[in-house]
């Protein structure tokens, strides 16, 4: 008999087995821990907890280790991927979201270990299967990065 994950507390939260079925990121490249405030077609909050167990903090940077900036984009890329495949209901097995284009990035602050980092990502534009979101990847109150994207449902 298959074992049922357990029902989230909050019906707008995403905890990390859900995740790990809806986008087939896995370490060291999944960016996201769990997902809160899901709307559907509208926004969700990812969150990524920075720990110094990170697998490119021992070359960026040896004595100073920082998140780097690509990966606050690709961490914001994969909330707005958990959004569009809860909120198209994406059949995994056979379809892929893409990333498609980065704009308007800006790197505001370092992500050192033992930060939690808030990505509130916001649909802009959706049409079919192209969304286009804006995110921000935020430390407590303070904005470390943020980025508008788009992404695509692809059959694979």
């Amino acid at each position: 008999m298959a074992r049922r994950a357990p029902v989230a507390a909050n019906p707008t939260d995403i905890d990390i087995t859900e995740i790990m079925e809806r986008i087939p990121h896995r370490h060291p490249f999944l960016l996201v821990d769990r997902c809160e405030d899901y709307r559907a077609s509208e926004s969700i909050v990812g969150i990524k907890c920075v720990t110094v167990n990170e697998p490119f903090f021992p070359g960026h940077f040896p004595h100073y280790p920082v998140m780097p900036a690509v990966l606050l984009i690709e961490a914001m890329a994969q909330t707005g991927a958990v959004l569009m495949s809860k909120s198209l209901d994406v059949d995994v097995g056979g379809k892929a979201i893409f990333f498609m284009s980065a704009d308007n990035c800006r790197f505001r602050s370092p992500v050192r270990p033992g930060d939690v980092v808030r990505m509130p990502v916001k649909v802009v534009r959706h049409r079919g299967d192209v969304f286009k979101f804006a995110g921000q990847a935020l430390v407590g109150d303070k904005v470390a990065a943020e980025c508008e994207f788009a992404a695509m449902v692809v059959e694979t």
